[in-house]
């Protein structure tokens, strides 16, 4: 007996959680962390849907020393085995500013990937409430990130459509197992596909200039220097604080993760299509980012820079662009919201899109309740083709 408890303890300090035949370990080692990372790529092999992710780009974002989101959050990240085969990831993440901002005590669940048997994925989720708990948290949520830049919302429509690079996709029987396990709607997004028009509509147009006219506004677009200059990284994303900090589940980002994406969009950025508006005092009050979509790309490489991959991304970005791009951000100051500067975010940008042969945008993740963000889209022809949800429970 006494032999027993010896290995029972051996295997629990080993960060092993047991249930049934499935095992789940923490990932703590360089070695655990790439598997964590490469999970879903091998997954997802060869599904034509499922766009990879950069695995170095998830070891930035999870690495404690390296995301400033740490300044506020804790995570643990858990790996599940079966028959002693990798079947499933999670990660457990406590976002103590956004549990602040929203008066909530929540745990969220990202990065989750699980082979289609409901013990695996119970057994992920688990570790997550148990992580929750042992932190007074009281609902567990997600997918969810540390941040709104992290991948987001679990898939619930549009299996049969190509994801971008900036969400997630997940097979069918995700949500499935998640309602089996007693998990609940807490939110949802919609995704559109957007036909560029070969003529913006004349009353656009219109609208635009009426708008520039009576706010005094100027449309800029800045070279690499002036936004280095005029620190147009940091501007844009104190504005995108401001425009996001009322959506679901947002906290504000400091001044040390806004660092951090400045380093790792600009410098990438076709600056054709990014479009920054200014007032009469030279204050960012509204700014559209857009890139190329390089989920196509993406899947060539399978996520991996090298040996080749970096052609494929840059090829896609400057050189030989898809029909399609990616609508990133768009954010207007509160302020100035409801007057029309939508419409001369539009006009420039959409103009460029013309010119350089593209036929159709994807908007990032709507929220289903942000009605003024949907009436956008209005003008244009226009298909809803994804929907997604972040899965609540209480516990």
């Amino acid at each position: 007996m006494r032999e027993i408890f010896i290995t029972l303890s051996s295997v629990l300090n080993q960060n092993l959680y047991f249930s049934m035949a499935v095992q789940i370990k923490t990932a703590s080692s360089a070695k655990d962390m790439k598997a964590f990372v490469r999970f879903a790529n091998n997954l997802y092999k060869g599904n034509e849907y499922y766009v990879p992710c950069m695995p170095t780009d998830d070891l930035n974002t999870l690495d404690r020393s390296r995301n400033g989101a740490f300044d506020f959050c804790e995570a643990e990240y858990y790996l599940a085995y079966k028959d002693g085969n990798l079947v499933g990831r999670v990660a457990a993440i406590v976002n103590h500013k956004a549990n602040e901002a929203w008066k909530v005590k929540q745990v969220r669940f990202g990065w989750i990937d699980f082979i289609d048997d409901m013990e695996v994925s119970g057994a992920l989720l688990e570790k997550v409430v148990e992580f929750g708990k042992a932190r007074g948290m009281t609902q567990v949520v997600g997918p969810l990130g540390f941040t709104d830049f992290d991948p987001e919302g679990m898939l619930v429509e549009g299996f049969d459509r190509l994801c971008t690079m900036a969400l997630i996709y997940n097979y069918p029987y995700y949500p499935e197992h998640m309602k089996k396990h007693g998990y609940y709607k807490e939110t949802g997004w919609v995704e559109y596909r957007i036909t560029i028009p070969q003529e913006l509509p004349e009353r656009h147009r219109k609208i635009a200039q009426l708008v520039q006219e009576r706010n005094k506004l100027k449309v800029r677009k800045l070279t690499r220097s002036q936004i280095k200059k005029e620190n147009y990284g940091q501007k844009l994303f104190e504005l995108i604080n401001e425009t996001y900090c009322v959506l679901y589940g947002y906290s504000l980002l400091s001044p040390k993760q806004i660092d951090q994406y400045v380093d790792l969009y600009l410098g990438l950025l076709d600056l054709k299509m990014v479009t920054f508006i200014e007032n009469e005092a030279g204050q960012l009050i509204a700014a559209g980012v857009s890139m190329p979509s390089l989920s196509e790309a993406l899947q060539k490489c399978n996520g991996e820079l090298f040996p080749t991959g970096w052609y494929h991304l840059l090829k896609a970005m400057y050189w030989k662009k898809p029909d399609t791009l990616d609508l990133l951000l768009i954010g207007v100051k509160p302020e100035y919201q409801h007057k029309g500067i939508n419409a001369l975010l539009f006009v420039d940008l959409f103009e460029n899109y013309k010119k350089m042969g593209f036929k159709y945008a994807e908007t990032n993740a709507n929220l289903e309740t942000n009605a003024a963000v949907q009436a956008m889209w209005d003008p244009f022809e226009k298909e809803l083709h994804k929907r997604r949800w972040v899965f609540g429970k209480d516990i």
